[in-house]
Formats: C-alpha cells, sequence, structure tokens
C-alpha cells in the first residue's frame, strides 16, 4: 500500500512527459509511439473495416468432411469423404503501413473488379472507421492501391516557406500532404482562380505579386472593378486597364507581341522563346486577370463588339501564349457557362485549376467538374471559416487540398514599390510593333 502513492506519482509523471513530448515535438512522439500503435490497429482491424466499407468480395471454398459409415457383417468402418461449399469473405491484402509526415500510408493489392475508384468512394467510410482526419486513395499501378491518411488536418496552421528562385515559380502556401505550394508558370502556364468574396482568392493575387516582383519579368494587370484591385500595385505592374475600352487595346498589344514572338522563333529556329539565346530572349509576360466575369458581361448591345474582341484575344492568348512567354492567371467570383462559350473554350486552356469556397455549384462546376468528380466534392465542403483554403488541380495530373499563406495588402504594395525599377515599360515592350497595333 506504501507504494501506491510512489506508483501514481510515476505514472503521472510519464503522462506529463508524453503530453509534453506530444506538444512540443509532435513529429518524433508520433514515429516512436503513435505510428507503431496506429500500426498494429490497422492491420488488426482491416478485415473488419473492409467488410463494413464493402471492399470485401464473397468466394467461393470447398472443405472435404469425413462421414462414417458401419458395414454390419464385417463390422469395419468406412469412412466417406464429400465436398461442403463455403461462402466467405476475402479482403484485399494490405502490406504494412508506412509512417509519413502527418500520418501513414498503405499500399493494398485489390481484388478481381476493383478499381481504385472503388477505394475513393469509401475514403470518407475508411477515415471514420480507423478515426483520422482524412483518407486519400492513388493508384501507381494496375492492381494496386495507396491509401494515404493524415491524422489531423496539416492545413489549420500554414507557416510561411522560403521563396522560390527559380523563374515563374511562386511558393504561394502549403499543401495537405506537407509539400509547398508553388505555382510555376513553366510548368503550368494558365490558371483558373475561383473564389467567393473573403475566400482567399485576393489573398493569393497578393502572393503571386510579391512572389514575381523581384523576378525579371513583365507584369499586366486586367481590372474592371475601376482599378480598386490592382492600382495599389501599379510600381510594379507595366501596364494596367481598368475598363474595358483599355482592355480591348491592351489585349491587342499582346496578341501582337505574341505574334512578333512567333516570328522572332521562327527566323531563329526555336520551338518558344526558351530556346533562344539569352541576348535576344523577350521578357516573359504574365497576366493578372481579376473579375474575370467582367469581361463577358453586357450591359446592352452596344457592347457586343467590344465583348467578341475581348473574348477573342484573350482567347488567342490562351492557346499560343505559352511558347511566347505570356503566360495567364484569371480570378473570378463567378464562372459559369451562362458567361457564354468564350468563358467555356479559355477553361478549357487553363489546365491550372483552383477552386476556394464558390458560393455557387456551377462555378465549383466550371472549375474542377471536368478534371475530377472528387475533387468537386471536396471544394463545395469548404468551410467558411477557412479563408484560404483551396483545391488545387495543375502540376502533376492530380488534386489537392491547400492553403495560401496570410499576405497583407500593405505587404504586397510594399513588394509593388520596392521592386518598381524592375518593371519594364510598356513602352518599350511594345515600341518594335506596327503602329497599327500601337494605335
Amino acid at each position: 500500500m506504501r507504494d501506491a502513492p510512489v506508483l501514481l506519482t510515476v505514472l503521472a509523471a510519464v503522462a506529463a512527459g508524453l503530453w509534453a513530448w506530444r506538444r512540443w515535438h509532435h513529429q518524433s512522439f508520433w514515429l516512436v509511439v503513435g505510428y507503431p500503435i496506429t500500426a498494429l490497429s490497422v492491420l488488426a482491424s482491416w478485415r473488419r473495416v473492409a467488410l463494413g466499407c464493402g471492399l470485401t468480395k464473397k468466394r467461393q471454398r470447398f472443405w472435404f468432411t469425413t462421414v462414417p459409415g458401419m458395414v454390419a457383417s464385417t463390422g469395419v468402418v468406412k469412412v466417406k469423404r464429400r465436398f461442403q461449399r463455403i461462402a466467405v469473405d476475402t479482403k484485399p491484402f494490405m502490406w504494412l503501413p508506412m509512417p509519413t509526415r502527418h500520418g501513414w500510408r498503405v499500399t493494398l493489392h485489390t481484388l478481381e473488379g476493383q478499381t481504385p475508384g472503388d477505394y475513393a468512394d469509401a475514403a470518407e467510410r475508411l477515415a471514420h472507421s480507423w478515426g483520422v482526419h482524412a483518407i486519400r486513395a492513388s493508384s501507381p499501378r494496375p492492381g494496386r492501391v495507396v491509401l494515404m491518411a493524415t491524422m489531423r488536418d496539416p492545413l489549420v496552421k500554414v507557416d510561411h516557406l522560403p521563396a522560390s528562385t527559380d523563374l515563374l515559380k511562386v511558393t504561394v502556401g502549403r499543401l495537405e500532404n506537407g509539400k509547398p505550394w508553388t505555382i510555376d508558370f513553366r510548368t503550368v502556364p494558365h490558371w483558373l482562380n475561383a473564389g467567393a468574396t473573403q475566400s482567399g482568392k485576393s489573398n493569393l493575387a497578393n502572393a503571386l505579386i510579391i512572389g514575381l516582383s523581384p523576378q525579371p519579368v513583365a507584369l499586366v494587370g486586367f481590372d474592371l472593378k475601376g482599378g480598386v484591385e490592382f492600382t495599389p500595385y501599379g510600381p510594379r505592374l507595366s501596364a494596367l486597364a481598368t475598363s474595358r475600352a483599355e482592355t480591348v487595346t491592351l489585349l491587342d498589344d499582346l496578341v501582337g507581341l505574341m505574334v512578333d514572338r512567333m516570328g522572332l522563333c521562327r527566323q531563329a529556329g526555336a520551338r518558344n522563346i526558351w530556346q533562344l539565346p539569352p541576348g535576344i530572349r523577350p521578357t516573359p509576360i504574365v497576366v493578372l486577370v481579376d473579375e474575370l466575369a467582367e469581361l463577358y458581361l453586357m450591359a446592352d448591345k452596344s457592347e457586343k463588339d467590344e465583348i467578341a474582341k475581348t473574348s477573342t484575344a484573350l482567347l488567342r492568348v490562351a492557346q499560343l501564349g505559352r511558347a511566347f512567354g505570356i503566360y495567364l492567371f484569371c480570378c473570378g467570383q463567378r464562372i459559369g457557362s451562362d458567361l457564354g462559350p468564350g468563358v467555356t473554350a479559355l477553361r478549357a486552356q487553363c489546365s491550372g485549376r483552383i477552386c476556394h469556397r464558390v458560393n455557387d455549384p456551377e462555378t465549383a462546376t466550371m472549375t474542377l467538374g471536368d478534371l475530377d468528380p472528387a475533387a468537386l466534392v471536396s471544394a463545395r465542403a469548404i468551410p467558411a471559416e477557412t479563408p484560404g483554403v483551396a483545391i488545387v488541380a495543375g502540376q502533376d495530373g492530380q488534386w489537392y487540398r491547400a492553403r495560401s499563406f496570410y499576405v497583407t495588402e500593405q505587404a504586397a504594395e510594399h513588394a509593388a514599390r520596392a521592386y518598381a525599377d524592375l518593371a519594364p515599360a510598356w513602352d518599350e515592350i511594345t515600341s518594335h510593333l506596327p503602329e497599327s497595333i500601337n494605335a
């Protein structure tokens, strides 16, 4: 009995130590304590979980049974053998779960007739069965499915990462797998960024301003809200259009630049500007479009011709701009097919997709629906209290939950002023174009 207080004290000290270990160094605690317990629990519960989630298959097995019989005349006991058919549940074979930074992953062997979509459909049920934040299913090769489990949401708090030093590549946040979220215009040239007010859409544009300002690129803005969004960044912008008439003129310049660079590449025998010698390589241009819908909305028939010119020119830039160093980042609260066929055609050219919380289902469908239905479901489930969280599709052909760093407008304005000397004058960029284009 005397040892009881001492034992309680030791247990309390151990519990406090474990709590502090987990609180202050979660990574090592997870690898040493949490992972082994979780791995054993997952392996032990897999048959029950697979059955509950409908991932098992009924198989027929045959068992031999012996039935004794007596021959009365000789007293000899004869044994008869016969089949008995029994139906059993067969679960997919599971390898040992392996630890990751935010949870664990495990590889499964699919059963006959199963596809990775079966596991993707059951992902939410698997997450609830194992008590984890989320389960993602992927297939590295036929017959194999990898389940990636996230123990807790890594996007609750996102710390800033070091800025990228690569040209036209900007680190804007973090992906749900813990890796940096980067927007690389060299890899994915055109992006579509949808999001409602206060969803993080403008914050992402601010992050791009900060990341691109110190780079040797020209920034061009289209802001049909009277310039209230992009005017503060004017010192770093080479050109800014704030009305539809200015938009038509600026897009004509971009198309003219594209044609001029096309001829330059043809003369040099290059397929794109990146194959040109550095001495004659033109400056890359990143076009930032705010409120894409404003380019297509028509108040009366007098605007019909301007809208048609705008739609055609923007689509031409999207179709041909990549090879000639002109890249698009189009933002909008509302992106729907009702805006006209021009928006649908532009969407097809934007292989990079970002969908924050949106107000209407059609905008989410327009942004992600043609890529992955599961991504669409996740986008529509983004809560209002998590600004900056988005569904991202682009770089590697897959989609991820991600969250951008919080960037204040003051920080973006400061970056625009600090690197104002790197903004090439638009007159210098277009000085060699024909007068008919510059007029």
